[in-house]
């Protein structure tokens, strides 16, 4: 696949539930990619990247700012805590919001900064023991304590387990956001964005569809 085809995608499925195509934004997943594929999206005029590892961000990212100018990063990967202070440095956007800990340390860098990344509450929607995120039945409560720090809580995030149906997952989601007054919903990869954009989603993560398979190594 590539950029073009994902794009054309994602605006068919728009108009299928009548939502403007700029109503989504189209995260490309650049974790593990050669440089030269990044780039080569980049010259494209894509301009929003996700990341599910700091280091990796902060070997790419700087230069390739410099480079191309007005370029978004979303980190979408699991956020160790000691490793907050740098990710809020690098990312303008963290999806993986998910334990009381790291929302203590995101504010009180926060509050040394006056600036805070936007924020996503990581929801565990299939309650999977293996997996990162909030509960369902604890997400109301951990999105208020957010609050009541000042944290910039903009949505939530799912990842739903493997072998099931995602639609229930995403219709989850959504609901547990609409009921916090929470408007952004990351949601849907390269099988299921569809689906997700049907059930509302404001961010898809895609990856392997735009760059091609990933070489681990």
């Amino acid at each position: 696949m590539s950029l073009a085809a994902i794009q054309s995608r994602l605006t068919t499925a728009c108009a299928a539930q009548n939502r403007a195509p700029g109503s989504v934004q189209l995260i490309a997943v650049s974790k593990v990619q050669p440089l030269d594929r990044v780039v080569d999206v980049l010259e494209q005029g894509h301009r929003l990247f996700g990341e599910n590892y700091v280091q990796e961000a902060q070997a790419k990212w700087p230069d390739l700012r410099a480079r191309f100018g007005a370029v978004q990063v979303h980190m979408i990967g699991p956020l160790q805590t000691n490793k907050a202070k740098l990710a809020v440095e690098l990312f303008d956007a963290i999806h993986t919001l998910d334990r009381m800990s790291l929302a203590e340390k995101l504010a009180k860098l926060a509050q040394t900064r006056a600036a805070s990344p936007q924020l996503f509450v990581q929801v565990n929607t299939g309650a999977e023991p293996q997996k990162a995120g909030i509960l369902p039945d604890d997400t109301d409560a951990f999105v208020a304590q957010c609050r009541a720090m000042d944290l910039p809580v903009q949505g939530l995030m799912c990842i739903p387990p493997e072998a099931e149906d995602a639609a229930p997952h995403f219709k989850l989601l959504a609901q547990i956001a609409a009921r916090n007054d929470l408007s952004g919903l990351s949601m849907g990869m390269s099988s299921d964005f569809e689906t997700a954009i049907a059930h509302g989603a404001t961010h898809i993560r895609v990856g392997s569809a735009i760059f091609g398979a990933r070489t681990y190594g």
